[in-house]
């Protein structure tokens, strides 16, 4: 156990560090880099070879890393772990600032994807993401990654007192109650662009180098272990950074030198994955098809390849709630830290069908690492997830998985300790065997 808390702590501490999906993928690159793998731009002539580790990205929010193994690529194919940079939460409005009363100063924000918003409220919150800066070429413009590193910005509840209904539920409307709270102000001067003001602090430029951003909202405080023996893990954006960090671990500590192995990390899965960054864009097939011209093969090789490859689509999962049981299925019931979940669904939300779900149970069953079964409520629709997107573009088999956790979407999730040293050890022997 004493190594799994290890395990999870390096977890906790590579959210911290990725407060949006573009410090997900520096990041993701600072691991690689140091693992050996070598940038391939997208804009440049590629050189790779067999045996090379290689890595792209696309915007900057989605990244693919790939290492070219030793067995014949068409013969083989590839070995494929997907998951997404991207969580629920809030994106900051161009032109942000908003006053109130003279002298409160508001962030103009709208909500990203699918958070459980009463959950961001009464707590610290800052901001990260990228800011655009002026350069020589304007098709080519400079971009900057910022994460201010302070207690930033709190969403102010109603008080009970003024709105005696508060606990019978109420519906939170998302331009009026759920806009951030940074500062207050008394001089006439300091009532223009205060955010940027802040931003242009954060990097140490003038303002007017700043011609746009993509801001994301995060919660300030760093995740933990919790639980009589600190058995869980309560942290924001365990959707999906759990499967990311995973993921990278594993493709860098795989040991078999044969297998060609990819890690494909998309963004804006949250908001339907439509984007040339997303797993609806042909990026990742243009990718490949790009290594093999790159490698002197037909399209036919490539072809043959593709028709030999298998993915892992790995997303998180539904484990049972403690306190509404009633909202599962009356069989199919994941429990925290009982092994990484099979996710099935009928009318193909998930990939997963009988052989892809064997295969993946057979990796299971070889290491000895327990694994559980999921589906909704047949009175119940449930999520989706980008496996079943991704394979629209490039038909490979897959499976849908994801380890079992609760308050999924909420600014603070909950998981378990041993399944993310589970899928780690999984995640591995895909890679290996």
């Amino acid at each position: 156990m004493n190594q799994d808390i290890q395990i999870a702590q390096d977890l906790i501490s590579f959210i911290d560090n990725s407060p949006s999906m573009f410090q997900v993928i520096d990041n993701c690159i600072c691991k690689l880099e140091k693992a050996g793998y070598k940038y391939l731009c997208l804009t440049e002539k590629w050189e790779i070879k067999e045996g090379g580790k290689y890595y792209t990205t696309r915007n900057e929010s989605s990244i693919f890393a790939f290492f070219i193994g030793d067995d014949n690529l068409e013969k083989s194919g590839m070995r494929i772990i997907s998951a997404h940079s991207d969580s629920p939460g809030f994106k900051v409005k161009p032109s942000p600032d908003m006053f109130t009363e003279d002298i409160y100063v508001k962030l103009n924000t709208e909500v990203y994807g699918g958070p459980i918003l009463s959950t961001w409220m009464d707590r610290p919150l800052s901001v990260a993401g990228r800011v655009i800066l002026k350069s020589e070429n304007v098709f080519s413009p400079i971009q900057r990654k910022i994460k201010i590193d302070k207690p930033l910005l709190v969403i102010p509840n109603l008080a009970i007192h003024l709105n005696r209904e508060v606990n019978n539920g109420i519906e939170l409307n998302k331009q009026i109650d759920l806009l951030p709270l940074l500062s207050s102000v008394n001089e006439e001067f300091e009532k223009e662009n205060y955010l940027l003001s802040q931003v242009a602090q954060e990097l140490n430029v003038s303002m007017d180098q700043i011609i746009d951003f993509d801001l994301f909202l995060f919660p300030f405080e760093k995740g933990s272990l919790v639980g009589a023996n600190s058995e869980f893990i309560s942290c924001p954006k365990l959707d999906d950074l759990a499967m990311v960090h995973a993921g990278l671990d594993a493709l860098i500590e795989a040991e078999n030198t044969n297998t060609n192995n990819f890690l494909c990390i998309f963004d804006n899965e949250e908001v339907g994955s439509g984007t040339k960054q997303g797993a609806g864009s042909p990026v990742f097939k243009n990718i490949i098809s790009r290594i093999f011209e790159t490698l002197g093969k037909s399209n036919e090789e490539m072809q043959r390849a593709i028709y030999s490859s298998f993915m892992i689509s790995a997303d998180m999962a539904h484990a049972i709630h403690p306190n509404k049981s009633d909202k599962h299925d009356p069989v199919l019931k994941p429990v925290l830290n009982g092994g990484p979940v099979i996710k099935y669904h009928a009318n193909q939300k998930y990939t997963t069908d009988a052989e892809s779900a064997a295969v993946f149970a057979g990796l299971c069953d070889k290491i000895n690492v327990p694994y559980q079964r999921f589906a909704n409520r047949s009175d119940m629709q449930g999520g989706s997830t980008l496996g079943n997107v991704l394979i629209s573009q490039i038909d490979v088999k897959s499976v849908d998985i994801g380890n079992p956790m609760l308050s999924m979407h909420s600014v603070r999730e909950l998981s378990g300790v041993k399944d993310h040293a589970y899928i780690i050890k999984v995640f591995k022997e895909f890679f290996s065997c």
